[in-house]
């Protein structure tokens, strides 16, 4: 055998053969480090090593001058080497491999370099193993020596690179490495040269620090070991048929036996177990020089080549590599943390277990585990989870008592998954483990009906459903089951027997439950038939469907039809006081082929269902029913088809009925003088709701209902003792009168006056809903709030758009006064706490259910009044009073308020800005009145505004330019603000809103390098100068939001260090990435942007405040006295900008030289002179302090990796890593807080080359590959 540590070094091979072929079988020695070294059957006497290659044979002869660096010389001219070939992809492999065959017959040396510079050139060195190189070079310099040839520039080599012409290159060179043992499989692998080479090459190759190197000769290895174990499966095969041969031979009489013949088949036999065992001396070398370390590779990509190929091996060469010794590291790698890994183990078992005879070899790794794989069903990664689910399936149909009722419960309750392909596998696995076992009993049995076999998987179906507990999503459940239970689900006819006809005696009848879950059952099932799409969540969408599908599509819904059309009057007719039976029977009339009502002579059954709704509608007066039922009227009355005329007839009898009916129990109800009775009430309610459902889907202008609801809602304000459902459904009823109305009146099919009266009827049932703001009543203003919204959308300006100006007089824009109220409603109705709503019905306020329908209505209530903000109805600064709620109310309503801020900042950008800085500036009014103006700038409620700011700075985005003007509009709105009102402490005090700038400070990174210095003369307008000299700690607010201005403003060197920060921010010195924080970003890093002055200063009055300077300059003798100075002049006449900061703006006349005022300004010039020195000496100080850390730091990293056993993985060099998951201890602790990444390690080229190939590889560290379950638990 070739000694797998041999193989690193040296083309040298011991002289031991061993005919075994041995695998590592010490199931707790994951490493393989207690594995003896095999002695090489492939090295037998008379073998010579490659450095002894001159001393016979053809291996000493030096290339002729047809071969020059492993390329082919023809006529003078170079011509393409097999790696050109084969990436051309244009010749035949099999030609390609015959022609090298021929080129090794004549010149072995030659033909052999050519594939080794084959195997080097494939992982994408640029450089060629010479004829000296190979006769005179070691393994090990050879790889050295290809390693400097690299292009460091660039980590992408062959098999990493995209494009179809390397898709297909992968391809064609496993296929080279399969055809080219599959052509020298009868002579030239025996040779005891050839392979022994490729072997030793690729085994040096997959142990080198260069990823490309080990991922190329990996997958070549993988591949030429599976091509070696078919040779060997062929030479086994061949082998039992000579033994059986012989043993018939040898059985004959005497008389017949050719004791010739018995000779031959004893020395075939021989040579076919020595080259047997030739085969596994090279099987065995692989596995031990190449996979067992390849494995737990840190590359996932290698790791996975790997696991697919020892599938491959056991499924093609079972009786030699199905056994624990190889199945354990398959069930090892399922706890690896890359997900392509783990498929690749799932898949290859996927192999094992579908092979019967296969699978029950595998008792032992299914009991070990089992229960990783059932956990895998739950992976993370969908595609993994989505093979885990298939390869328990494939378990279960080997043994039924392999997986426990735990165990499939775990994969039952997936077939509700909103992933589909997790529960379309789901489905699979349910419908094997309870609808594929048929008993002797079940034999025979009719096909269709209530007692055939059907009729009992549905029933278990139904049984399924309601142990699942989840009764809402029974579509879901039948999308599952659609693939492999299709034939199932339509068998309808089964289904309406089970309801319809009566049991047999003996037979357990359903219960009203059972019914009720097989009815929703068998609508999804139609409705799955027809639509052949997902349900909502589960899919991306409709697809276009194969000729095959609509055809299929076409006939379901005929079969569909005619089975419905006679089934379902006799089904609402027996369930017709059942709510939720009728609800959804009556949905399924919309999957029908209408036109086969009179091509089928059905007519009679459909005057059977107009009956039967009729029915409903005159005994229900629950909402859903009502609605179902009109809209099935509304799905009959196609004018497109025949039964149109009959339905309409049916239709306007019904509603003449509703609507004289109401208008009697209205005039009574209205005209008594006394009271009304709850009877009297319940009558007219009944009757306004059913006609609110069809109003809804049904045009019924021509009745007039407006007046009689504007009536009865108008009585109900006078009187205030109207019942509430009555309020709220005429108020639906009046909405809906007005919409149908301005359908007409779009659609110009109206009269000439009918768009005054509609006008006029919306603006007065407007004023009406308005007033029922104000009503004591929660859900009456619920209803008046929503309907409110909805108008003042539909009838804002956005009604003219499309050409329909002639729709101007509708326009309704809402007075303050009702943007007044509409906000106070919200505020009053949305933004309350969770204990606090006590509107749940039935005084459930503890039921969950109850708690996330009331959250889910207040959501619907804050997303009317956003959408009135977004289309721009209502004044966009009405939004600071929602902004201001963002954080408090983040998990209720954050994605709502986000993304009205997201749309009102692409409507206009500065009134959102100010829109925001007014939400915080209220919320600092209300923390003031709370806490009063001697507040702690540590408490909860000042860093709750704080931390808010925060969150809207980070809306901004990264793209400074795109919020320049808004974000500088943000800051002068907030100056202004905080010194707005003066301090209630008197002079010399901070003013009131002072510690507002520290909030506004967190707005400071948005803006630009030029915006910086203009806003920070902008804020020295409201400065005096004694509040420049102040530093208590009140005015440290100031002080911080100075900073944050002028932090990067006027020096670039702050960039440097912006990397390192007391926020834990991360060391990068890559010269190709920028310094970057690994949280929030600091304000010097937000300076890298140039543009123009700041628009909106450009605006202002052209002041002369400049910057505090560091050396300011002395431009004036007159001073003010500073107590009678304004705020916006303290500054102006004593300092103006030096010539380089703003050379436009002359000196002012005002400001002329003044003698007698020389030593005031020689004083105040010498104060801030000193100021600014020691901001500087700091700044410096600071700056020298993190550049010695940071070379302290670097120095430290440099030597620890330079005795490190391994090179950090680099996104910018790729090519030179560690082999391994993980480093030794002392680089993990250098590691920890800082991000290597991008670390770039100061060593010189070449010797950086030499020292990286020098690097010995880490030992495996399982926990840097493997979760925590896998590692100190043996197999068995």
């Amino acid at each position: 055998m070739i000694a797998a540590q041999d193989l690193h070094t040296e083309f040298q091979f011991p002289q031991e053969a061993d005919s075994q072929l041995s695998s590592d079988t010490d199931l707790e020695d994951p490493d393989g480090k207690n594995a003896k070294a095999g002695k090489g059957g492939a090295a037998k006497k008379g073998r010579k090593a490659l450095g002894e290659k001159a001393k016979g044979g053809g291996a000493g002869r030096v290339p002729g001058p047809g071969w020059v660096n492993g390329h082919h010389q023809e006529n003078g001219m170079e011509s393409m080497t097999l790696f050109e070939v084969i990436k051309m992809g244009k010749s035949a492999t099999q030609s390609i491999v015959d022609d090298w065959i021929e080129a090794y017959k004549q010149d072995r040396d030659v033909a052999l370099l050519d594939l080794i510079n084959f195997f080097i050139q494939c992982s994408g060195c640029k450089g060629a193993v010479s004829g000296d190189m190979f006769r005179n070079m070691q393994n090990s310099e050879i790889i050295r020596k290809m390693t400097e040839e690299f292009d460091e520039d660039s980590g992408d080599y062959p098999l990493t690179l995209s494009g179809p012409q390397w898709k297909k290159f992968r391809i064609s060179f496993c296929d080279f490495i399969a055809v080219l043992v599959r052509q020298c499989q009868y002579s030239i692998i025996y040779d005891e040269y050839m392979m022994d080479t490729v072997i030793s090459l690729l085994t040096g190759l997959s142990d080198s620090q260069v990823r490309a190197f080990r991922h190329t000769s990996t997958l070549a290895a993988m591949k030429l070991m599976t091509a070696l174990v078919n040779v060997a499966l062929n030479l086994s095969i061949n082998m039992d048929n000579t033994q059986r041969q012989y043993e018939a031979e040898r059985n004959k009489v005497i008389a017949k036996r050719a004791n010739d013949r018995l000779e031959l088949l004893l020395q075939k036999r021989k040579e076919l177990q020595e080259n047997q065992d030739e085969i596994e001396n090279m099987m065995n070398a692989i596995f031990k020089g190449v996979f067992v370390h390849r494995y737990r590779d840190a590359i996932a990509e290698i790791r996975a080549i790997c696991i697919e190929e020892i599938g491959v091996w056991m499924k093609l060469y079972s009786d030699a590599f199905l056994n624990d010794s190889y199945l354990k590291y398959v069930g090892w790698t399922m706890h690896d943390k890359q997900g392509e890994v783990r498929l690749k183990c799932l898949t290859a078992l996927q192999g094992l277990y579908y092979n019967r005879e296969l699978s029950a070899r595998l008792e032992l790794f299914t009991s070990r585990f089992k229960d990783r794989i059932v956990s895998m069903t739950l992976d993370k990664e969908y595609d993994v989870a989505v093979q885990a689910i298939k390869l328990l399936t494939l378990v279960l149909q080997s043994s039924d008592e392999v997986l426990t009722a735990e165990d499939c419960e775990s994969v039952y309750h997936l077939v509700y998954s909103a992933h589909r392909p997790i529960a379309v596998s789901a489905g699979e696995f349910l419908f094997k483990k309870l609808f594929s076992h048929r008993g002797p009993e079940e034999e025979g049995l009719p096909r269709r009906g209530r007692q055939s076999l059907n009729g009992s998987l549905i029933k278990t179906t139904v049984f399924f459903f309601l142990e699942s507990e989840l009764h809402e999503h029974g579509a879901y459940l039948v999308d599952s089951l659609w693939e492999c239970a299709s034939e199932l689900l339509k068998d309808w006819e089964t289904m309406i027997s089970l309801l319809l006809d009566e049991p047999m005696p003996g037979e357990e009848a359903l219960t009203d439950r059972q019914e009720t879950a097989l009815v929703e059952i068998m609508l999804c099932a139609v409705r799955q038939a027809c639509e052949c799409h997902p349900p909502v969540g589960r899919g991306t969408g409709k697809r276009v469907l194969t000729a095959k599908e609509k055809k299929t599509q076409l006939d379901d819904r005929t079969r569909i039809t005619e089975m419905f059309a006679v089934a379902l009057p006799l089904l609402l007719a027996k369930y017709c006081v059942d709510i939720d039976k009728v609800t959804n029977l009556l949905q399924i009339p919309k999957y029908f082929d209408l036109e086969i009502y009179t091509t089928g002579r059905l007519e009679k059954h459909l005057d059977a269902l107009l009956r039967q709704v009729w029915e409903v509608v005159d005994k229900h007066t629950d909402t859903e029913v009502l609605e179902a039922c009109s809209t099935t009227y509304h799905y009959l009355c196609n004018e497109e088809f025949t039964i149109f005329n009959r339905v309409d007839i049916a239709r306007s009898q019904l509603l003449d009925e509703l609507v004289d009916k109401f208008s009697r129990l209205l005039e009574d109800f209205l005209q008594e003088g006394e009271e009304p009775d709850d009877d009297d009430a319940y009558q007219v309610l009944s009757t306004l709701k059913k006609i609110s459902a069809f109003h809804n889907a049904h045009d019924l202008s021509k009745w007039d209902l407006f007046t009689s609801n504007y009536r009865l809602l108008n009585t109900g304000l006078q009187n205030g003792d109207m019942p509430e459902q009555i309020v709220i459904h005429a108020m639906q009823c009046t909405h809906y009168i007005i919409l149908w109305h301005l359908a007409k009146v779009s659609d110009g099919s109206s009269l000439k006056g009918d768009t005054v009266t509609l006008r006029k009827q919306m603006r007065a049932f407007s004023l009406m809903c308005q007033r029922y703001l104000n009503s004591v009543n929660t859900a009456v203003k619920e209803q008046a709030f929503t309907i409110l919204c909805d108008l003042l959308l539909i009838f804002s300006h956005q009604i003219m758009s499309s050409g329909r100006e002639q729709l101007e007089p509708l326009v309704y824009m809402p007075d303050s006064s009702l943007q007044a109220e509409l906000l106070n409603f919200i505020l009053d109705q949305v933004f309350i706490d969770q204990d606090d709503d006590s509107n749940s019905t039935d005084g459930q306020q503890d039921d969950e259910a109850s708690k996330i329908e009331a959250l889910h209505k207040r959501r619907n209530l804050l997303a009317a009044y956003c959408k009135l903000i977004v289309y721009n109805v209502v004044e966009i600064n009405t939004g600071a009073d929602i902004f201001k709620q963002y954080m408090r109310y983040y998990n209720d309503y954050g994605d709502i308020i986000k993304e009205t801020m997201s749309k009102t900042r692409q409507i206009d950008k500065i009134q959102c800005a100010k829109t925001l800085i007014l939400s915080l500036q209220k919320l600092f009014n209300e923390m003031l009145s709370e806490l009063g103006f001697n507040f702690d700038r540590s408490s909860s409620a000042f860093c709750g505004i704080k931390e808010l700011a925060r969150r809207f700075s980070l809306t901004f985005g990264l793209d400074q330019l795109k919020t320049r003007e808004a974000i500088a509009m943000l800051h002068k709105d907030g100056i202004e603000f905080a010194f707005k009102e003066p301090s209630p402490q008197g002079e010399g005090s901070p003013p009131l809103n002072l510690a507002f700038l520290d909030i506004l400070s967190e707005f400071s990174s948005k803006l630009i390098r030029q915006d910086k210095r203009t806003v920070h003369m902008y804020l020295e307008r409201f400065m005096t100068f004694q509040m420049a000299l102040q530093r208590e700690e009140c005015w440290l607010p100031l002080i911080s939001y100075r900073n944050s201005l002028q932090a990067g403003g006027d020096d670039d060197t702050m960039s440097v260090i912006s990397g390192i920060s007391s926020r834990g921010s991360t060391i990068r010195s890559k010269k190709s990435k920028p310094a970057t924080a690994s949280k929030r970003k600091l304000p010097e890093e937000e300076n890298s942007c140039s543009s123009s002055d700041a628009v909106w200063m450009n605006r202002e009055q052209n002041v002369q405040t400049p910057v505090m300077m560091h050396s300011p300059h002395l431009t004036s003798t007159v001073l003010r006295d500073p107590k009678k100075m304004r705020p916006e002049d303290s500054y102006t006449t004593a300092y103006t900008m030096p010539t380089e900061q703003q050379p436009h703006q002359p000196v002012p006349t005002q400001q002329q030289p003044h003698h007698h005022h020389q030593a005031a300004i020689d004083y105040n010039t010498q104060v801030t002179w000193m100021l600014t020195q020691r901001q500087q000496a700091e700044a410096r100080q600071q700056q020298e302090r993190v550049s010695m850390h940071y070379a302290k730091m670097r120095n430290h990293m440099q030597q620890a990796i330079r005795r490190g056993s391994g090179l950090m993985e680099d996104d910018e060099e790729p090519i030179v890593e560690d082999v391994m998951m993980s480093s030794e201890d002392r680089l993990e602790d250098i590691n920890e807080g800082m991000d290597f990444d991008t670390m770039d390690i100061d060593l010189p080229a070449s010797k950086n080359r030499r020292e990286r190939t020098e690097l010995k590889p880490d030992y495996f560290d399982p926990s840097s590959i493997m979760d925590d379950s896998v590692l100190n638990v043996s197999m068995y």
